[in-house]
């Protein structure tokens, strides 16, 4: 019996390719992002072997940009804006205007429309989400002053991004179709303010009726108990609103992802809601990549060089420079300037999502979206590059800088964000999530010393206010780890729920310190022995202890222990042992 698998073979090649790319990317210190692209040019139209069906690949993309917009939306924070406001909305919204004119300019010399111009800079002007949390978060920037401020920047990019999304297709309706009309401008506003009428319909319907709504249905799946219904629901609220939103108010997937997100980021769920759908998001997100570079002809860059290179230094150049600029001009240091411009030195998922919008809508041609992606594949290679050259030029700068007050004190800030902790004697704790912040009560009810660590801003920004020594980041990094001073330190507790990286951070620190006692949680019997082998003292296993606890509450006879032998221990005689 025959069988259509071009559904099965683009997913396979897709996922298959993107993740030996991604990883040799890994290996190299260059974004993964880079070698999810390099496999959709692999299996792209415009490279000999294995072609993957272009229609289907864009379908699937669609739900990445549902997934990926949906993400955005959990970790959308208007009080982290708000706490960067001065300098990240104008510096922002400067920052995109430059971009464009600089993207506008090149458009000009290719002899491009005025339209094209602008939609070509636009998309210049966004920085990669994905790309700049993981540069901060690999130098444990995101709790520092500069960390905050790249983030509350993205957050306003994004925010410009989502606007032009909505306003990008009546806006082309209107010049394609009454170009030669006297009412253009009349028909444009019109156009633009319907939609805009639309989109405030959708958000008061998801403020006013969603806002209560979702909240309240996640809450009763979650005390049914089960996992599976409640991934289902956080997909079913992700997709059914974005799809509701494009069916009924013709807002886009895309904005209607983004409010879900949103709604669903003021319930207490949902960093539960983030961590379920976790991995279908990142799954999706590299089909949408792998897509994304599918469209991208490697022969642009022998048919224009220049135009490829004029694209790449706009974007590292002229987009870094300009935030220097500008966060200079607001009076913060070098340290803070150069950081802020090395994180935006590259552009990402919502440039790709507004090339393939204008090239779908008439507005852009195939040669400007080429450019943009060569952009974005090549400024997302030199991004670690970019940032250690921005560390270089700061020591560099700070040596040739009188040690005025503010330079003093930015120095000192430096020097504090990277110095070693000073605790001796003290437990190291790997992880401050639920189990962890039961760990951290219990030592300082015993009057004992802590340093935290953790992946997550939100835990590490927990731990901080709790009084806590932290660090953010992997503790699988060397360098991290010594930072916890985990060599002078006299119990380890491992509190991840992933016993590989576990069985990691045992290892090394087992190594800086033999004499380190180590605790460690697991899942399964063979976590457990894995944690054991690499160095674990003791494995507590969830189930097992909550086993014990059910039968020490209960007062049950455990294995190997009579009923009667209990009844003596507890002093109660005659009286029998209730049963099971």
């Amino acid at each position: 019996m025959p069988h259509d698998t071009s559904l099965i073979a683009t997913i396979v090649a897709g996922i298959t390719i993107a993740f030996v790319l991604g990883a040799i990317a890994q290996r190299v210190k260059v974004s993964p992002l880079a070698g999810y692209l390099l496999a959709g040019v692999a299996i792209g139209p415009f490279t000999p072997g294995f072609v993957a069906d272009l229609d289907l690949a864009f379908q699937l993309a669609e739900i990445g940009v549902i997934l990926l917009m949906f993400g955005v939306g959990l970790h959308f924070s208007f009080r982290e804006l708000a706490s960067v406001r001065r300098i990240a909305v104008p510096g922002a919204l400067a920052q995109i205007a430059i971009a464009v004119l600089l993207g506008l300019g090149l458009s000009a010399l290719l002899g491009w429309s005025l339209a094209e111009g602008l939609l070509f800079g636009f998309a210049l002007s966004v920085a990669s989400t994905v790309v700049l949390l993981r540069a901060l978060q690999e130098r444990r920037l995101i709790q520092s002053e500069e960390g905050q401020i790249a983030v509350g920047w993205l957050i306003v990019e994004d925010l410009a991004m989502v606007l032009a999304l909505v306003l990008l297709p009546p806006i082309a309706n209107a010049l394609l179709n009454d170009v030669e009309s006297a009412n253009v401008a009349q028909q444009l506003a019109t156009t633009v303010g319907l939609t805009l009428a639309k989109v405030t319909a959708f958000a008061a319907l998801m403020y006013l009726v969603a806002r209560r709504a979702i909240p309240l249905l996640l809450h009763y799946i979650a005390h049914t108990g089960s996992r599976e219904l409640f991934r289902l629901a956080v997909l079913a609220i992700a997709l059914g609103t974005a799809f509701g939103a494009a069916t009924l108010f013709d807002v886009s997937f895309a904005l209607g992802a983004f409010f879900a997100g949103m709604i669903l980021a003021e319930s207490p769920l949902s960093q539960r809601a983030a961590e379920e759908t976790l991995p279908l998001r990142d799954a999706f997100a590299v089909l949408f990549f792998v897509s994304v570079g599918m469209l991208f002809d490697p022969a642009i860059v022998l048919r224009e060089p220049a135009a490829v290179a004029a694209t790449v230094l706009i974007v590292v150049v002229g987009k870094s420079l300009a935030a220097y600029g500008i966060v200079r001009a607001f009076g913060h240091p070098n340290r803070t300037a150069l950081t802020i411009s090395a994180s935006l030195a590259q552009i990402g998922e919502f440039s790709f999502i507004l090339a393939g919008l204008g090239l779908t809508l008439g507005l852009m041609s195939e040669v400007a979206r080429d450019l943009i992606l060569a952009g974005a594949m090549l400024s997302i290679v030199a991004n670690p590059a970019i940032f250690v050259a921005a560390s270089w030029l700061n020591r560099r700068l700070e040596r040739r800088q009188p040690a005025t007050p503010e330079v003093a004190d930015s120095r000192e800030a430096e020097v504090e964000t990277r110095s070693a902790s000073l605790a001796t004697g003290h437990a190291v704790l790997i992880g401050y999530g639920r189990v962890g912040r039961v760990i951290a009560e219990g030592l300082r009810a015993r009057g004992l010393d802590a340093v935290i660590v953790d992946e997550a801003s939100d835990n590490i920004a927990a731990a901080s206010e709790a009084g806590w020594e932290c660090f953010d980041g992997n503790a699988v990094d060397d360098e991290l780890l010594q930072l916890t001073n985990v060599a002078q330190a006299s119990i380890l507790y491992v509190a991840i729920p992933d016993g590989f990286e576990a069985g990691q951070i045992a290892a090394k620190s087992k190594a800086l310190n033999p004499g380190l006692k180590v605790i460690a949680r697991a899942h399964s019997d063979a976590e457990a022995e894995h944690l054991g082998k690499y160095g674990a003292d003791r494995v507590v296993m969830g189930e097992r202890e909550i086993a014990l606890g059910m039968i020490e509450a209960a007062r049950l006879p455990a294995e190997g222990e009579t009923a009667a032998a209990q009844q003596d221990g507890d002093g109660t005689g005659d009286r029998k042992a209730p049963r099971p």
